[in-house]
């Protein structure tokens, strides 16, 4: 790394005053770029993220293109699975699928353990060549969190309703709770890996858990959470939660110990402080207006900035993942724009 280590989103995170509105996109590796899509011709993601090497060109690409704050590591929320022992593949147009899925709790007690250094050491090998030698800017590791990778173990892949999954949850909770002491065990130990092999925040994504109320959300979600990132806070670094459509969860977030309260396009940055998360956050430009003409990008995007911006601890990002139809311009364009009009400020 030749230029200045850029640690503006560090600070952000852990509510500090910054010179600029740090910036990062969820889904900036891949997707819409055109050299991913060239790789993705040859190679799967789970090929990609088996060759260090090759994942951390993947990674670097967006800090390289965009002058994002951050990277995140490219990887998906699955690549821990087949460790513990679920059969897990990507198919193209549909998503992660399991064709073991878990239906009992003689299910769940076949499950195994991680051993990060064995099991994945192409994620930890990935993370050390980008921190040791490649990136100027914070690289964030990341782990899906229990009720989202329950829902794809048991519905089998992606689901509209999580009816499987929530019908364990109510008929059979020693079975779900069992679940979800296994896969926060797996969550804490893979990623305190990434955090020792140089990971420098950590995202913890629990994309689906909007499906729940508040009041089950406490009941079968909120004490493995708690226990996650209460082990998870022994490593110092800042660690962020989202999830989509769980603006009604966010203050729940908030009374978790953790630093970062991240936000999708439905919640805005008001209404969450006056719903009292005084935690830094994280959002939320709506991503399909990426797919919009420049003024309406840029009027949206002063509208979010002009509220995050009213106290320290604000960091720009998308309300989900970019779009692959969004054209990488586009992005370059948009950090730009943020981080320029944020110095005025």
């Amino acid at each position: 790394m030749t230029n200045t280590f850029n640690d503006t989103i560090l600070k952000a995170f852990r509510g500090e005053a910054t010179d600029h509105v740090p910036v990062w996109f969820m889904r900036q590796a891949g997707r819409s770029q055109p050299e991913y899509r060239k790789l993705k011709e040859k190679y799967s993601l789970f090929e990609i993220t088996h060759q260090p090497e090759l994942c951390a060109y993947v990674t670097r690409l967006p800090v390289e293109q965009y002058n994002v704050d951050a990277a995140i590591l490219y990887k998906d929320i699955m690549s821990p699975l087949p460790a513990i022992g679920v059969d897990v593949e990507i198919k193209k147009g549909i998503g992660p699928v399991i064709d073991n899925p878990i239906r009992s709790k003689a299910d769940v007690e076949k499950l195994g353990e991680i051993d990060p250094e064995s099991d994945v050491p192409y994620v930890l090998d990935t993370i050390r060549l980008l921190t040791r030698e490649q990136l100027n800017v914070p690289l964030i590791g990341f782990s899906g969190a229990p009720f989202t990778l329950a829902s794809y173990m048991i519905e089998g892949g992606p689901s509209k309703n999580y009816n499987k999954t929530k019908a364990m949850m109510y008929a059979d909770s020693e079975a779900w709770f069992k679940l979800m002491d296994k896969l926060a065990d797996m969550t804490i130990t893979y990623v305190k890996a990434q955090i020792q092999a140089g990971a420098k925040a950590i995202q913890i994504f629990d994309s689906w858990v909007g499906a729940l109320n508040v009041q089950d959300y406490r009941i079968f979600i909120k004490p493995v959470m708690e226990r996650i990132f209460s082990e998870l806070r022994e490593e110092n670094v800042p660690l962020i939660m989202f999830g989509v459509g769980a603006g009604h969860l966010a203050k729940d977030w908030h009374d978790l110990p953790l630093d970062v309260v991240g936000l999708d396009w439905r919640t805005s940055i008001t209404e969450a402080r006056n719903m009292g998360i005084q935690k830094p956050v994280q959002g939320n430009l709506d991503p399909a207006i990426l797919l919009a003409d420049w003024d309406t990008i840029e009027t949206r995007t002063k509208a979010i900035l002009d509220q995050g911006m009213q106290q320290p601890g604000y960091i720009f990002n998308l309300g989900h993942g970019v779009f692959p139809e969004v054209n990488p311009e586009t992005l370059r364009r948009l950090t730009e724009f943020v981080h320029n009009y944020s110095k005025k400020a």
